[in-house]
């Protein structure tokens, strides 16, 4: 069994599709010059949501539709950390390489000067964890559960 076909790895599965996405999603902005704004970084929550939303699904739809609450925080979480730490690494070499846009960072941004590559790339991977934890949270209300009776 594969990765993608495998119903016991799905975090690591959808959290690479988010990263995917996110990647795609951060080339397209560089490529039509619109990265240097940083209000757009909000639509990376969409692909997040979206990722965590259909890896609680296929959960459910692989496990004989059950789903409870923990399993599903955990499903979630676990998910949005590879897509987020994927993309952390992704951001890290490509400012290795892209030294233009580390230097950017650093003039244009508040606390730019105290920034470099490593501590840059930690905190995407530090907001994308929390984001995740809070968008789990968020869609287990959505997604049916099961009830502590049905465990």
């Amino acid at each position: 069994m594969s990765l993608f076909t495998n119903p016991n790895r799905i975090p690591e599965n959808y959290g690479l599709k988010i990263a995917a996405g996110l990647i795609a999603y951060f080339m397209v902005m560089k490529l039509i010059g619109l990265g240097h704004h940083v209000e757009l970084r909000l639509l990376n929550l969409f692909i997040l949501v979206a990722g965590v939303y259909f890896a609680l699904k296929k959960f459910k739809a692989t496990h004989e539709d059950h789903l409870n609450y923990f399993r599903a925080l955990a499903t979630g979480v676990a998910t949005a950390s590879v897509g987020s730490v994927v993309f952390a690494l992704f951001l890290f070499l490509y400012m290795k390489l892209d030294a233009g846009m580390m230097q950017s960072i650093i003039e244009n941004e508040p606390m730019g000067r105290y920034l470099n590559p490593y501590m840059a790339s930690f905190i995407v991977a530090l907001e994308g964890v929390f984001s995740g934890l809070l968008v789990t949270f968020v869609l287990i209300n959505y997604v049916h559960t099961d009830e502590v009776s049905e465990s």
